[in-house]
C-alpha cells in the first residue's frame, strides 16, 4: 500500500473516529439538554404546586378571618340591643318611681293644708322625708343591681367571641 493510499485511509478512519465521537457528544449533549429540560420542568411543577398551596392556604385563612369578624359584628350588634333594651327599661323604672315620689310628696302637701296644728305638719314633713330617703335608698339599690345585671347581659355576646378567640388562636399557635 502507497504511504497516499494509507494516508487517505488513516484519514478517512480518522474522520469516520471524529464523526463517531462528534455524533455521541451531540447524542450527550442533547440527552443531558432534554435531562435538563426534565428537571427544570419538574423543578417548575413542584415550585407551582407550592405555590397553589400556599394561595390555598391564604385564602382559607382570609375567609375564616372574613367569617371571624362578620361574628365580632354581629355579637357587637346584639351587645347594643341588650344594651338599648335595657337602658329602656331602667329608664321606664326610674320614670315610675320618679312619678310615685311626685305623687307621694303632692299628696303630703295636700295632707298639709289641711292639718290642724304645727306638730301634725311637721310629722307629715318628717314622715315624708323618712320615707323619700328610704324608697331613695331601695331604688338605688335596685337600679344598681339591674345596671350591673344589664352590663353582664350586654358584654356576654363579646365575651363569647373572646373566648372564641382565645380558643382559635390557641389552637392556631
Amino acid at each position: 500500500m502507497s504511504v497516499k493510499a494509507k494516508a487517505t485511509e488513516t484519514a478517512m478512519a480518522a474522520g469516520e473516529i471524529a464523526g463517531v465521537t462528534a455524533t455521541r457528544g451531540i447524542e450527550a449533549t442533547v440527552g443531558n439538554l432534554k435531562d435538563g429540560m426534565a428537571k427544570a420542568a419538574s423543578g417548575f411543577s413542584e415550585t407551582q404546586a407550592k405555590v397553589k398551596e400556599g394561595m390555598e392556604k391564604v385564602m382559607k385563612t382570609a375567609e375564616e378571618l372574613m367569617a371571624f369578624s362578620q361574628g365580632n359584628v354581629e355579637a357587637m350588634m346584639k351587645s347594643g340591643q341588650i344594651w338599648a333594651a335595657g337602658v329602656q327599661d331602667i329608664s321606664k323604672q326610674m320614670a315610675a318611681t320618679a312619678q310615685a315620689s311626685f305623687d307621694e310628696t303632692v299628696a303630703t302637701f295636700k295632707a298639709l293644708a289641711s292639718v290642724k296644728s304645727l306638730k301634725d305638719a311637721i310629722d307629715l314633713q318628717a314622715s315624708l322625708a323618712r320615707s323619700t330617703l328610704e324608697k331613695t335608698l331601695s331604688e338605688s339599690g335596685k337600679f344598681t343591681d339591674a345596671s350591673l345585671k344589664l352590663t353582664e347581659q350586654a358584654l356576654a355576646p363579646i365575651t363569647a367571641r373572646v373566648t372564641l378567640a382565645v380558643e382559635k388562636f390557641a389552637k392556631s399557635a
